[in-house]
């Protein structure tokens, strides 16, 4: 009798090239829908603050003097530099440090090490979201900081004095970005492990209100 016919087993060589081929697609598919789901989600919290932030910044400038519309300008344009200097500090910063003290079980470290591993979620949110709608709204103050300057002098210049608001808003965040810059260089740690700690507050926070 002669030996049965049948499939033959195929060999490691043959078979291992097509597993890591379908393990590749299967990552490379993993991959395309969280880019994709982090899309949409960036664009829907962009859309919700930028709403919010625009509301209650048009809504305290209209029942205010040019003074206070000054304050509510420069308050606007300090939030795009605190949240640009968090997004640098964990861009920057090594992971090393914050898994230490997250080994020491240090309130706000593992929260900073999350931060880091998704540092280019960070920054987007930080840098991009944040930093594009508190300049829209910083132009749109500006704006209506100039109405008001031309409400109650008829005589000035509306050209000159929207190329001034608009100088000075430029050079605040301008000169800001560039100084928190330096700052979240030098203390990236500290940035981030501080930054982990007001994330962890909110986390319990959260959990306690779910109770």
């Amino acid at each position: 009798m002669g030996n049965p016919t049948g499939p033959k087993p195929q060999s490691l060589p043959v078979v291992l090239p097509s597993f890591l081929g379908e393990l590749g697609l299967a990552k490379e598919k993993k991959s395309s829908n969280n880019i994709r789901n982090w899309i949409i989600v960036i664009t829907s919290w962009t859309f919700v603050l930028a709403i919010a932030l625009s509301l209650i910044s048009e809504t305290l400038i209209i029942n205010v003097n040019i003074t206070p519309a000054l304050i509510i300008l420069i308050i606007i344009v300090f939030i795009g530099v605190l949240f640009d200097l968090i997004g640098v500090a964990v861009t920057a910063c090594p992971v090393v440090p914050l898994n230490a003290m997250a080994a020491k079980k240090i309130k706000g470290a593992r929260e900073g090490v999350s931060l880091i591993k998704n540092a280019d979620r960070v920054a987007s949110f930080c840098n991009d979201v944040i930093g594009d709608i508190t300049g829209i709204v910083s132009g749109a103050i500006g704006a209506s900081i100039v109405i008001k300057l031309m409400s109650n002098n008829l005589n000035l210049e509306k050209t000159i004095l929207s190329v001034i608001i608009t100088g000075f808003i430029a050079s605040l965040t301008v000169g800001g970005k560039a100084i928190g810059k330096n700052i979240a260089l030098k203390n990236c740690k500290l940035i981030v492990w501080k930054s982990g700690y007001i994330v962890s507050f909110f986390k319990y926070v959260f959990k306690k209100g779910k109770r």
